[in-house]
């Protein structure tokens, strides 16, 4: 956890095992943005899917249903 100029933020480090799930979830007074270290991620926001590969990022907006799942 930190604070920048006032700002709270915190880092969290995830791990999906290949076809595993996290629960659908949604957040009211928070924005996410996800960064895959390594392999690719499935990400579903408000029922969209996305694959996102390692290195690269997602934004989920305030009020988005979101989940992560490894589809490897």
């Amino acid at each position: 956890d930190g604070v920048v100029e006032g700002r709270r933020w915190q880092v969290k480090r995830l791990m999906a095992k290949a076809g595993a799930a996290l629960s659908l979830q949604m957040h009211h007074h928070r924005a996410e943005h996800w960064v895959v270290v390594s392999g690719t991620a499935l990400v579903e926001k408000d029922g969209v899917e996305e694959l996102v590969g390692e290195n690269q990022s997602t934004y989920i907006p305030l009020g988005c249903k979101h989940r992560l799942s490894n589809p490897g």
